[in-house]
């Protein structure tokens, strides 16, 4: 068991002797009324001598965070959910015993006051208490400077102070959640339903990943956490749904950096008789919507670059953007060979199971072109070979309708206009398979009942995928995907 330190054991002290004077170190149940902001907003036009004439009584509760001991009457604030309020506390209203009740109190301690609404002569709102209730003990004391600390991690690793200690975590916090529900209010209002499917599943398809594996001991089976939503989504396309959206957990078994965390929030959408011109739209509009109704704003500070997300934003195909940064025009018809040769002049290495122009075409454009896409693109015209669940261009089937949304040379969406031919899906996952062979540890396995489901007819149809913590991480002007996940997958402590 490890030592207590010397202010740990003073508090514990003190608890034992609230247990004394009968009362519960750790609280009952205690009916608020009020919150800060709430009482701030709505007295404080009120000219400071007019309280004189008022009795507006209100009942807060909330941690405390100053203590300003005076004798016989002191200053404290208590924090709650929306701010920060000051309370007056004095003996002669409360009385001697309360008093002393109230001297014994320590700043983390968590109590409820019910009390009449003053303005102070700086005007400062402030709640002179009337009744004074201890609620919980705090045994730890809180950091003086939490976020002064060396090891940055110790924030997301003890998020529970964190979000005492640090507003701009709390506004955060708070933020994610009206940001989703913006998002649902509008698919809900396109005519979407929201659904749930398995995060269990026996296969490894719907993205280009590393799985996690685990073990379903009743079956005696190894199963898979599922790295995407998609083809789930897409059977109820085939059943009739037709408008279908899905906010879930996934997990892929990747690194963790400022841009990735092993499990993470994805929503996809699929909507029949759309295409990708469709999702280029509702997204546009998606972002553009949370961006007045939730923060009021468009233009935002993201990864160093001020991102502007009004207007009408820039698509461009993935060739013409290469060929804009490095002249290489891969429209052209050109022969393996000949792109292995132009990987090898641009020092680009190509590995076995790359030894395809798509692939040569995907490894120019993460070289020499994703970083420069600043402003929101919509950047189309995937390669057949990185794309096998997207339907060909029927103008040139080396190419896909698909696009990817980037943000601050980062992406944020993954768009297609549907593969719909069962035909030609089950083609594709063949190819999947030959690479996995080859050395592709993130090719997809074969799902014959989605190719079945398929062979049903499913309607022509446009889909996209979004990461949320990065689509967060922008309406909040956060700089690590840490900062928008309340509890990030962390290392083991030594």
């Amino acid at each position: 068991m490890r030592e207590f330190t010397d202010q740990e054991i003073v508090r514990r002290e003190k608890a034992a002797k609230i247990k004394e004077l009968g009362l519960d170190p750790y609280g009952q149940r205690f009916d608020r009324t009020d919150f800060a902001s709430d009482i701030k907003e709505k007295f404080q036009d009120i000219p400071h001598d007019d309280f004189e004439n008022r009795n507006d009584i209100v009942t807060i509760a909330g941690r405390i965070m100053f203590i300003r001991k005076m004798g016989k009457a002191s200053f404290f604030s208590i924090q709650d959910k929306t701010g920060k309020m000051q309370v007056y506390i004095s003996i002669n209203d409360v009385g001697e015993d309360v008093y002393t009740l109230f001297k014994s109190a320590d700043i983390g301690d968590i109590v409820g006051v019910t009390g009449k609404i003053m303005k102070t002569q700086t005007g400062e709102i402030t709640v002179k208490c009337q009744e004074y209730t201890h609620l919980v003990k705090a045994l730890r004391p809180l950091p003086e400077k939490f976020h002064g600390l060396t090891d940055i991690e110790e924030r997301y690793r003890r998020r529970y102070v964190d979000l005492i200690m640090n507003e701009e975590s709390k506004r955060v916090a708070f933020m994610r959640p009206k940001i989703i529900r913006c998002i649902q209010n509008y698919l809900d209002g396109l005519g979407f339903t929201e659904v749930e499917t398995p995060i269990l599943t026996t296969l490894l398809t719907g993205a280009s990943a590393r799985p996690f594996i685990t073990h379903h001991n009743t079956q005696d089976i190894d199963m898979y956490l599922r790295i995407a939503l998609e083809l789930n989504l897409k059977r109820l396309l085939v059943g009739g749904m037709e408008a279908v959206y899905e906010i879930g957990r996934t997990f892929r078994n990747e690194g963790m950096d400022p841009q990735h965390n092993p499990e993470f929030t994805l929503m996809e959408a699929y909507l029949a008789y759309s295409d990708l011109e469709g999702m280029m739209d509702l997204t546009e509009n998606m972002y553009q919507k949370i961006a007045n109704d939730v923060c009021g704003k468009t233009t935002f500070k993201y990864l160093g670059y001020d991102i502007d997300l009004s207007g009408k934003w820039k698509r461009i195909s993935m060739v013409d953007a290469i060929k804009e940064v490095t002249g290489i025009d891969f429209k052209q018809e050109m022969s393996v060979e000949d792109a292995i040769a132009l990987a090898n002049e641009h020092h680009i290495e190509v590995q076995d199971h790359e030894h395809t122009v798509g692939h040569i075409i995907n490894l120019f454009f993460e070289k020499y072109v994703e970083e420069t896409l600043i402003q929101p693109t919509f950047l189309y015209g995937h390669p057949v070979e990185i794309s096998p669940l997207t339907k060909k261009n029927p103008e040139d089937p080396r190419f896909v309708d698909r696009f990817e949304l980037f943000i601050a040379g980062k992406e944020c969406a993954n768009a297609y206009t549907e593969l719909n031919d069962p035909i030609d899906q089950l083609e594709r996952f063949e190819a999947q398979l030959k690479e996995k062979d080859l050395g592709n540890e993130e090719a997809n396995d074969i799902d014959y009942d989605f190719v079945e489901a398929l062979e049903y007819g499913m309607p022509p149809a446009g889909g996209i995928g979004y990461g949320i913590d990065r689509l967060v991480m922008l309406f909040t002007e956060s700089e690590s995907i840490r900062d928008v996940l309340l509890f990030p997958t962390m290392k083991e402590k030594n």
